[in-house]
């Protein structure tokens, strides 16, 4: 009988085990605080959680500025890529960020919605 070990046991479930191999999927994503107009850029393999933390207080750098809207993401095969991209969009300055999420976010909502 194969027993699987992970340092995070709670996020490998059926869906996501073949034989020996776990495919863990994990999600860069940006997150936009209307009430502050900010954005906040980052990467996870749980979304659905990371963006309750973020709305509930419970993350120390965006608890000031909730409530928190997700405004696009992506997957990644790997940390290693997620973090990456993470990185790159952290890069952007705001008009670039903005313009970057009006071209790909899921809406398509334009620059005007972050005035």
């Amino acid at each position: 009988m194969l027993t699987l070990t992970s340092a995070y046991p709670d996020k490998i479930n059926a869906d996501h085990v073949v034989g020996i191999f776990c495919f863990c999927m994990f999600y860069v994503y940006i997150i936009y605080s209307p009430g502050f107009h900010t954005f906040y850029i980052g990467q996870t393999s749980n979304l659905t959680n990371r963006i309750k933390r973020h709305n509930d207080g419970l993350e120390n750098y965006t608890a000031k500025y909730k409530p928190w809207t997700l405004v696009w993401s992506t997957t990644k095969n790997s940390r290693g890529e997620a973090m990456i991209l993470e990185r790159k969009l952290k890069n952007l300055n705001r008009k670039r960020l903005e313009d970057f999420i009006a071209k790909y976010s899921y809406e398509n909502p334009g620059r005007d919605e972050f005035a």
